[in-house]
């Protein structure tokens, strides 16, 4: 067996219950999520404009799911083997999960808005020309750390990589404010369904408060890394923070798939082989 140091401030059981956590979250995350896509993919009924940003937005977030099963596997081990080129690779993958998730979590909610409130049709072209430029942009945006605006780094545990924000330099500072603004900010601004007073079979309410509080405490850590040392904050907290948010995935799936009427009747067809016929939007008078 390799010999292997632990991270300072982490026992033994402290990582064997955070991989544990990560393995559990990433699991089952994987399954529900692997559900949401085989079911788009088989069942015929299923293939509309509207699916097709939950079915993204399944393929986000079981990417995901990969990364934290592979921080998982480094927990198990006590220590990272894929090495530096392979932690680089890690925090480029989870972000640009990350980015497609809340992209497509905020052009789930554009396009319920149009559906409830002003009853437009979403047209095939717009979905593919918007999923397109989702995929770019969180494809851009994390490579950008690759070519020097930011680093990808170890976290605490030393097992799993992501955005280094314990750099203090203004290099990390600004790309960390515009990356916060951009991706946490906008994305909440943007679920518009809510205020719409149509009448709605779903609250609008619950997948935005599920995103502030699976991606709330750790943006919240970023941004304190821009103005203070956050390396005072113990490193056990530091990991508790994206290992919650990482259980993001799950949540999305029980809201998106499961909880969509549009969406749960084909997984249904999927699992069971039985119909369900699609719901009828009442029109508000």
């Amino acid at each position: 067996m390799a010999a292997y140091t632990l991270p300072e401030g982490f026992t033994e059981f402290d990582m064997f219950t955070f991989g544990t956590a990560l393995l559990v979250g990433g699991l089952l995350g994987f399954f529900l999520n692997a559900i949401s896509i085989v079911s788009f993919l088989t069942v015929k009924e299923m293939r509309n404009p509207s699916n097709f940003f939950v079915f993204n937005l399944a393929v986000a977030d079981i990417s995901l799911n990969i990364n934290g099963l592979t921080a998982a596997y480094a927990s198990y081990l006590r220590y990272w083997p894929f090495g530096q080129d392979g932690c680089a690779y890690h925090g480029f993958q989870g972000m640009i999960s990350v980015l497609a998730s809340i992209s497509f979590m905020a052009a789930i909610a554009w396009d319920r808005y149009h559906l409830y409130c002003t009853r437009q049709k979403l047209f095939w072209s717009t979905t593919l020309t918007m999923s397109g430029i989702i995929w770019i942009l969180s494809i851009f945006w994390a490579a950008v750390p690759l070519m020097g605006w930011g680093v990808y780094d170890f976290e605490p545990m030393r097992t799993c990589c992501t955005l280094d924000y314990t750099r203090g330099d203004r290099n990390v500072i600004v790309f960390l404010k515009m990356r916060s603004k951009l991706d946490f900010n906008a994305p909440v601004f943007s679920f518009p369904a809510e205020h719409c007073i149509a009448p709605k079979p779903f609250n609008t309410s619950v997948p935005l408060r599920v995103m502030l509080m699976c991606w709330g405490p750790y943006v919240l850590m970023c941004i304190y890394a821009c103005f203070e040392n956050v390396k005072v904050v113990s490193p056990k907290l530091r990991m508790v923070l994206p290992v919650v948010a990482k259980t993001n995935p799950i949540f999305n799936a029980l809201l998106y798939t499961f909880g969509n009427e549009f969406y749960r009747g084909g997984v249904w067809n999927f699992l069971t082989g039985q119909k369900i016929v699609d719901p009828v939007i009442k029109k508000s008078k």
